[in-house]
């Protein structure tokens, strides 16, 4: 299972890359592997993250295990607050 966050490195929102890295960091303090996918690359990456989530205007950072979507940042922060990051990750 391959948890994937898209994301952008083409941003003039200081909320979307703070929250870009509280996801990573968290990730990262916990261990778990993830591959970034950077939707600045290709608008049809930005296309295809809003149409997995279901969210035509979903920003950055978006959460997925494979293609299952597991949620936005918000969703992210909950799980790591109730100590549920595995389960919103579909890990466990």
């Amino acid at each position: 299972m391959t948890i994937k966050i898209y994301y952008t490195t083409v941003t003039g929102s200081r909320e979307v890359k703070t929250h870009q890295n509280a996801v990573t960091q968290a990730l990262d303090s916990k261990g778990i592997k993830y591959e970034l996918v950077d939707i600045s690359q290709d608008s049809s990456l930005r296309d295809d993250m809003r149409s997995k989530c279901g969210k035509p205007t979903a920003m950055p950072p978006q959460i997925f295990n494979e293609e299952q979507y597991c949620g936005d940042y918000t969703q992210f922060a909950e799980a790591v607050e109730d100590d549920a990051v595995e389960q919103f990750l579909k890990l466990a």
